[in-house]
């Protein structure tokens, strides 16, 4: 199971996000977790990948215009992913990723 840590920014767009955004988001990580312990590429509906220009931050989908960002920070647990959540909201978080 990886760990996670969230950047105090992440959580001020959480607090802006409806209820079912939260939802959607939940249910998308819990499939990007699923992913991670398996040892798989994401699946494609993640539409996870690198945010253009942001070095090693990367974007994940959880809804139609719902995006958040992230990057794998150093291992906590030996042997298990890290992953730093950045970002969460519409295509508005990339000009701040």
């Amino acid at each position: 199971m990886p760990t996670y840590r969230r950047l105090p920014r992440f959580d001020q767009d959480w607090e802006s996000l409806s209820t079912a955004e939260q939802q959607r988001f939940r249910v998308a990580v819990g499939l990007f977790v699923e992913d991670l312990d398996a040892g798989r590429p994401f699946r494609p509906g993640l539409r996870a990948k690198g945010v253009t220009g942001a070095g090693q931050i990367m974007e994940m989908t959880f809804s139609p215009d719902g995006r958040a960002t992230w990057q794998f920070g150093a291992e906590v647990m030996v042997g298990e992913a890290h992953v730093v959540w950045r970002r969460i909201g519409t295509h508005d978080i990339f000009r701040s990723p």
